[in-house]
């Protein structure tokens, strides 16, 4: 098999969270097809025991430990450069180093570039004959514009800056590589409107779901209290949106529920939770788990998944799962936009707190499993939607 690059901005193992899951079924798939050499951060030193399962599958694996808050620091100078902080975070000498020394030794003639801050290493004139393919997965430009349009001053100028400078490296890049993708036609579309891209040379990749590990199993044990309805929201609880999905959540709407329902529970599973969402715990029927090895007891026997998402790019993980595991959602759009115009109505979209508290008691109440299962296996199927990703690595 020929050698193929593939830079991705974090170790894309285990696939515990958004671009994690998506990044590991990517380089599982590359795997098949490729000698695979992977240059990547790790950014939770939990991760590093997880190297050798990604050594056995890759041709060569260079894995940098950083911390995040000395790599926010570090990326301060990039304010009066007039560059990108994201590109400066993920600027390392010897990751670059690294995939000089392959690029002598191996001559790859595919590359694959997961996040547009990982780009960066393969810019230069002696890459312009190789066949490049980026995942930009969603507009990350625009996620920091809403992140902008939300937070106070002075940090919305930040993030404003940050959205005009990414904008300007992620057209960069979309001019110079052969192809650029995104997980939904809408990011797509958004991109090429926002960027002035040709759109020929713009695609989707649709996330899929491991629909063999996400099942129900009737030996699964319960983590929740006997006869207690419980609705659950699953997710990277470090990250901003989802903090921020939780907390309006468990103040706009979660109060209504427990009127209607007073034995009612809100699990809000997932790792590293902050400050303000473990203070949450504090509210009436409100449990903060951290940290599970495993979220699939926690959907299964749940009654409902929520997914208040009020800033939200692509398509969520959260929703496919959930769908996969025969579970209703109640979500926001934002969090509903990467589904297609056939998805069973499981999947319930609002962003009016006293609608979406009113559907997360009949669904508590009534628990009757939806046919989503279907619909995931029809529309975020791996190794079909992946297909299209290696045709573009393969185009002469």
């Amino acid at each position: 098999m020929e050698p193929l690059l593939f830079l991705c901005h974090r170790l894309p193992y285990p696939p515990d969270k958004g671009d994690k899951i998506r990044s590991f079924h990517i380089l599982r798939e590359l795997t098949r097809r490729y000698r695979v050499h992977l240059g990547t951060f790790v950014d939770d030193p939990a991760d590093l025991a997880h190297l050798p399962a990604l050594e056995a599958l890759c041709a060569s694996v260079h894995a940098v430990p950083i911390s995040p808050r000395l790599r926010r620091l570090a990326s301060l100078p990039a304010l009066w450069r007039g560059e990108a902080l994201g590109l400066a975070y993920y600027r390392d000498a010897g990751l670059a180093a690294w995939v000089a020394a392959l690029q002598r030794a191996e001559h790859p003639q595919r590359v694959l570039v997961f996040s547009s801050t990982m780009a960066q290493y393969v810019t230069g004139e002696d890459w312009a004959a190789v066949r490049r393919v980026i995942d930009f997965v969603d507009v990350d430009s625009e996620k920091w514009a809403e992140y902008a349009a939300r937070k106070p001053w002075p940090m919305s100028l930040v993030y404003a800056r940050e959205a005009r400078r990414l904008r300007a490296f992620e057209t960069a890049i979309a001019a110079r590589f052969d192809a650029s993708v995104f997980v939904t036609d809408a990011e797509a579309a958004l991109f090429c409107a926002s960027t002035h891209t040709t759109a020929a040379r713009v695609h989707a990749v649709e996330n899929g779901v491991d629909l063999h590990y996400f099942a129900p199993d009737a030996a699964r044990p319960s983590p929740y209290p006997a006869a207690v309805p419980v609705a659950v929201f699953t997710g990277a609880m470090d990250y901003w949106a989802n903090v921020d999905a939780v907390n309006w959540f468990a103040h706009a709407i979660w109060p209504a529920v427990r009127r209607a329902l007073p034995r009612a529970e809100f699990w809000i599973v997932g790792t590293r939770p902050g400050p303000v969402v473990q203070q949450l715990a504090n509210l009436p029927g409100v449990v903060v788990t951290g940290r599970v090895p495993d979220t699939r007891p926690y959907l299964q026997h749940a009654r409902v998944a929520v997914a208040p998402l009020r800033i939200a790019r692509g398509v969520q993980n959260k929703v496919l799962e959930a769908m996969a595991m025969g579970l209703a959602v109640v979500a926001t759009p934002a969090a509903c936009t990467g589904l297609g115009a056939s998805a069973p109505p499981c999947a319930q979209a609002t962003d009016d707190a006293a609608q979406c508290a009113a559907r997360v008691v009949n669904a508590l109440a009534d628990p009757a499993a939806p046919a989503g299962r279907h619909y995931v296996d029809t529309h975020h199927h791996w190794p079909r939607n992946l297909a299209r990703l290696a045709d573009l690595l393969e185009v002469a």
